[in-house]
């Protein structure tokens, strides 16, 4: 999936060092030289299109929480190719700073996605969640105030990075937690015979049937993912977002994105990419 070169490459982003952005950062490609930290999606993207970065991971979907919007969004208003993807195990600590307890907790900071994934533990001990901006961020914040009274929800890494000691792990409500990054670069991916993942997005005239119609185009081909979003630009209408199971150049899936792409008003392949292998733990 690397750049014909094989050069030591940057990989971008969103949230702070220790976040399980930078986690998938670490596993997109191989050659990673370094990662790169941006306060959001736009900057992240932003970056890559620019040349700052070589690569950017952008979150889309995790398995307990659906689908991240704001990403996914994002996709349609980029020229960036997805190259590939890569899952993360999602496995949250509670950390504080070394010498708290958890009697001491009276806070506990993180992502609100976190947050909503370990709402049992913060209703055993009665804290008061606070919503931040991501979750080894949150870590961070109460590394450089020396909150005493304040834990936070982040990766075990991210304890590593800011000098926390961790009071338990695998804090999550539910244990099949995961989220799914694609990697997005300004080439198009390599040519792998791996197993393959294509992702478009799709909107069809407001007329009766006619989004039926367009997904019988799609018969036969397993989809993996199938949701609809609301337009930015328009009131009332929707986009289609649709990963299928096998390569764009497949003769049964070029078929079947031609049918789609003559009976859209709107079409847009996101990507025709090497699907994830085993989660990242």
């Amino acid at each position: 999936m690397t750049a014909p070169d094989a050069a030591p490459v940057t990989v971008a982003f969103q949230g702070n060092p220790g976040s399980y952005g930078e986690i998938a950062a670490l596993n997109a490609v191989p050659n990673t030289a370094e990662t790169h930290g941006y306060p959001t999606f736009h900057e992240l993207l932003r970056a890559v299109e620019s040349g700052e970065a070589d690569y950017g991971v952008l979150p889309v979907e995790n398995s307990l929480m659906g689908a991240i919007h704001q990403a996914i969004d994002l996709l349609t208003e980029t020229d960036l190719h997805v190259i590939g993807e890569v899952v993360v195990r999602v496995s949250h600590c509670l950390m504080a700073l070394p010498g708290v307890e958890l009697g001491d907790i009276r806070r506990v900071l993180s992502q609100q996605p976190a947050l909503d994934q370990v709402t049992n533990l913060i209703k055993q001990y009665g804290w008061q969640p606070v919503a931040k901006h991501d979750t080894a961020g949150s870590a961070k914040d109460i590394q450089e105030r020396g909150a005493r009274d304040e834990a936070a929800i982040a990766s075990r890494r991210a304890a590593e990075l800011y000098g926390m000691n961790i009071l338990k792990r695998e804090v999550e409500d539910e244990p099949f937690n995961y989220t799914r990054f694609m990697i997005l670069a300004r080439h198009e991916p390599l040519p792998s015979d791996a197993p393959h993942k294509t992702s478009l997005v799709f909107a069809v005239r407001h007329t009766p049937g006619f989004l039926v119609e367009t997904l019988n185009e799609l018969r036969g081909l397993n989809l993996s993912r199938i949701e609809s979003r609301p337009r930015r630009d328009r009131a009332w209408s929707y986009l289609m977002y649709i990963d299928i199971e096998g390569k764009a150049s497949d003769p049964q899936v070029a078929l079947a994105l031609a049918g789609v792409l003559r009976k859209a008003s709107y079409a847009k392949i996101i990507g025709s990419y090497p699907m994830a292998a085993a989660p990242v733990e």
